[in-house]
């Protein structure tokens, strides 16, 4: 994932970093698979905390390795000044809103996956809890949890490898400068 994002020589430095942090996301997503437990990255503040820490962190890797160099990631190359004008605003909205995107990504689909199989649970069980035909009603629920927690362990390994992809593509960004 590094080499392809980044080359092999700038990007190996990185390596632990996005390693532990495709792991750390992974643990977190999966403890909501867990009954009685809940996913930390289905609340937001903690997948923007998670987020802006990051993206604090590359913007200092940035500056650190290309000083001044930094700004030209807001004006290609070329750019005529009265598209300048028009560009730079627009590219700066869009550099700044890189960790809200990124964590309202990671939250809304552990939120809404997570959400769906605890109702499936509850509806299940208290079905369960009633007495006649009822009570017979409630192995449907189940049958239908089965695939869908195995969808969602899918999803939480998805989640975290497109999280840990995007910061290396970010990273590539800070590091290569374009």
């Amino acid at each position: 994932m590094i080499i392809d994002n980044i080359d092999k020589k700038k990007g190996g430095v990185f390596f632990p970093l996005i390693f532990s942090l495709f792991f750390f996301i992974v643990c977190l997503n999966i403890i909501g698979l867990v009954p009685y437990a809940f996913t930390l990255t289905s609340h937001l503040i903690v997948t923007f905390a998670l987020s802006l820490f990051l993206f604090i962190g590359l913007n200092i890797i940035c500056i650190r390795t290309h000083g001044l160099e930094f700004f030209s990631l807001f004006l290609p190359q070329g750019t005529s000044f009265f598209l300048a004008l028009l560009l730079v605003p627009i590219e700066l909205i869009s550099y700044f809103f890189k960790p809200i995107s990124l964590s309202i990504r990671l939250f809304a689909n552990m939120m809404a996956g997570h959400t769906l199989l605890k109702v499936i649970v509850g509806f299940s069980w208290t079905l369960m809890k009633c007495t006649g035909v009822l009570f017979f009603i409630h192995f449907f629920p189940l049958a239908i949890l089965i695939p869908l927690f195995g969808l969602e362990l899918g999803v939480a390994l998805i989640q975290s490898f497109v999280f840990s992809v995007l910061i290396c593509i970010y990273l590539n960004d800070a590091v290569n400068l374009h």
